[in-house]
């Protein structure tokens, strides 16, 4: 039996989390979490929509028909950290050394591609402009210069990229000034979820960079707002204390520091459906921080994105009318059959074979149960090598099969059928996600009741030199969502551009022509 003193039970009121939630975490702890049984991967006419242009067509108009009536909100999942973008080059200022060898032979001695591409293109970068202003003073010679390049933007006394998030660093260069990802999103808004002229975004950021996101607001978003003719209304919020979770010990006991306190740690991007569930609206988009585009793309892009609201509209329409004729308790056999039929083909919902023989009332209570959950649409590109989560069937402890977006770590890579399934998987999550959270009455469900918990991740980790258990809760499009209605929708790559490294930013899509 796991004891707390006073002292641990007065922390855990300080961060909000009750004694109960801690003990569950230590009982996934001991009991570990199960790998996800994939039954087959989602593909097209199996799991995944493929529609035609016309069908896209009338989508689009749908949506364009009915935004007037509905309030529209982009949620922006922006604490990313930009020090991983910039990897290779961190580890360029760790051990490269002027005074012995040239930059060309460190990258050839330790075949530094990356950091090869880097120095081949500098010029592309949108901020090469920013850095060599500041070093135009004191510029180096030789091998010095690729070195003092990397220091002035990497170092905490330079531009000190490496501490900022993603959202603020400089994605696009437009000649008279350059564009973060925020302001990026800014311009996707006015494209897509503007309603009147008026746009809603929330970005979920880190709270040690607020300051930074107003600034960043007060600049941009004029400059968007007078190129678009949009007002923007912009909210933030922050990962809640509440939402951490408790380290254990290798024996499942909670981890103590060297002060005497219970370590807690971040519980990961999945802590933030109780952000997105604090967020009021008809329609809500989601999508990463890193993921924009120049100019030349963004019609196409804006157009995907009302061909997944109109669908996500048009089946929604169709729930709503068949969850409020349930709800009458007025309904024959053959229309039960109906709704049925509805539920799977429109939402992928998925029966055991035994519900033919429940009674009339035990099938009307089942179809209430599957018909009033959020609806999610989401897009899917073909498979390119990228890495992620991708869309599986899966099927559940309880025998029930359900289409999910399973990442590679919730799978047994010791299982060869299971990885066989993986691997031939043909389309991957870039997170283009349009969400329905309301039910027919238009009453906004509490979306924490449509989380799988046993859809975590247990990781090994050190602190103070000594190796400890953490807990990660299930990812915001993984776990988080799993008892979602769930429509996949093939879209085009091109809705997929995230900057993992710094390199990325010299694809076209990140290149203003």
């Amino acid at each position: 039996m796991i004891e707390f003193l006073p002292k641990d039970l007065k922390q855990l009121e300080e961060k909000g989390i009750s004694k109960e939630k801690v003990l569950d975490q230590i009982e996934i702890f001991k009991q570990g979490i199960p790998f996800v049984r994939l039954e087959k991967a989602a593909i097209v006419s199996d799991g995944i929509k493929k529609l035609t242009k016309a069908r896209e067509k009338i989508l689009v108009s749908k949506f364009e028909e009915l935004k007037g009536l509905l309030s529209l909100l982009k949620f922006v999942p922006a604490s990313g950290a930009a020090s991983r973008m910039f990897k290779s080059l961190f580890s360029f200022l760790e051990h490269y050394d002027p005074d012995r060898e040239s930059v060309d032979a460190y990258i050839e001695r330790l075949n530094e591609t990356d950091l090869r591409t880097f120095f081949k293109h500098i010029k592309k970068f949108p901020f090469y402009g920013i850095v060599q202003k500041r070093l135009k003073n004191r510029a180096g010679s030789g091998n010095d210069d690729k070195y003092l390049f990397v220091s002035e933007m990497l170092r905490e006394d330079g531009l000190n990229y490496g501490f900022y998030p993603k959202g603020l660093l400089p994605f696009h260069n437009y000649g008279k000034f350059t564009a973060t990802p925020f302001e990026e999103h800014l311009k996707e808004a006015s494209a897509y979820a503007a309603v009147n002229n008026k746009a809603k975004l929330h970005f979920t950021i880190s709270e040690q960079h607020q300051a930074f996101f107003n600034e960043e607001f007060k600049t941009a978003g004029p400059r968007v707002s007078e190129a678009t003719k949009t007002e923007f209304d912009v909210t933030y919020s922050n990962q809640k204390a509440s939402t951490d979770t408790i380290a254990v010990t290798l024996d499942n006991e909670p981890f103590k520091k060297e002060d005497g306190s219970v370590l807690f740690r971040p519980g990961g991007h999945g802590a933030l459906i109780e952000n997105l569930n604090e967020q009021n609206a008809d329609i809500i988009f989601i999508k990463n921080i890193d993921n924009v585009v120049v100019p030349e793309h963004e019609a196409e892009l804006a157009f995907s994105k009302k061909v997944l609201a109109g669908l996500l509209l048009e089946v929604q329409q169709k729930a709503f009318a068949y969850a409020d004729q349930l709800d009458r308790n007025d309904i024959t056999g053959e229309q039960l059959h109906e709704i049925k039929i509805f539920l799977e083909n429109d939402l992928n919902v998925r029966f055991l074979d035994s519900f033919s023989s429940f009674s009339i009332s035990e099938q009307l209570e089942i179809l209430k149960d599957k018909i009033n959950r959020p609806i999610r649409v989401c897009g899917m590109v073909k498979n390119e090598g990228e890495p992620g989560g991708g869309p599986f069937w899966i099927r559940d402890a309880h025998a029930h099969i359900s289409l999910q977006i399973v990442e590679s770590a919730q799978i047994d890579s010791s299982d060869e059928a299971q990885m066989s399934i993986l691997k031939n998987s043909t389309h991957f999550n870039p997170v283009d996600i349009v969400c329905g959270v309301r039910n027919f009455r238009g009453e906004k469900y509490n979306l924490s009741n449509f989380v799988d918990t046993k859809q975590g991740f247990i990781t090994l980790k050190t602190q103070e030199g000594k190796e400890l258990k953490a807990y990660e809760l299930p990812g915001l499009w993984n776990g988080a969502m799993a008892f979602w209605n769930t429509i996949f929708v093939e879209v085009p790559l091109l809705t997929f551009n995230p900057v993992k490294t710094a390199n990325d930013l010299l694809k076209p899509t990140h290149q203003v022509t």
